[in-house]
């Protein structure tokens, strides 16, 4: 069986030619751009599907941004800890069926990974060009900040569960 990469795997969905639908592949690139602590890893996963599904193999956490569409007020940002296929949220963007049917292949490998999924409310999948509306654009920075932090906060734990118990003799 092949060893799981140690690094947080940070994964920016979209179609990044469909204006604010693409904001998980925007924030990935602009991460790309950061000096990043050696933990983490950042992939622009574009659409998703199938081709995706080595990277969900080989890493035992897996950060996701992507667009929703749901009602919600555009721009905003929330955190979902999906296991199923079911939880991811019912209006996903144009490649929903793609990732929810990689989910259900990992779970039937038994090669789940640790998921964290921030989605950002988005009005419309209509829009077309690489131009995102101003709420989608002012939400990056805090998004990126969110998606760095939660990495942080999974390191933290990884590490304070491989430290070895100290004995006291006394």
């Amino acid at each position: 069986m092949k060893h799981k990469e140690a690094k947080i795997l940070i994964l920016g969905i979209g179609n990044y030619l469909m204006g604010d639908e693409g904001v998980g592949v925007h924030t990935a690139l602009q991460l790309q751009e950061l000096d990043l602590p050696d933990y983490v890893e950042v992939v622009d996963g574009g659409t998703g599907g199938f081709h995706l599904l080595e990277y969900f193999e080989n890493h035992e956490h897996v950060i996701l941004i992507d667009a929703t569409l749901g009602g919600d007020q555009p721009g905003q940002i929330r955190l979902i800890k999906p296991r199923f296929a079911k939880d991811f949220p019912r209006a996903m963007s144009t490649h929903d069926i793609g990732l929810k049917d990689m989910v259900s292949a990992l779970q039937w490998m038994e090669k789940m990974p640790d998921i964290r999924l921030f989605v950002v409310s988005i009005e419309s999948i209509q829009q077309q060009g690489i131009e995102m509306t101003q709420a989608i654009k002012a939400v990056i920075p805090d998004l990126m900040q969110k998606v760095l932090q939660l990495a942080h906060e999974i390191e933290k734990a990884k590490i304070s569960q491989s430290k070895p118990l100290e004995l006291v003799i006394g």
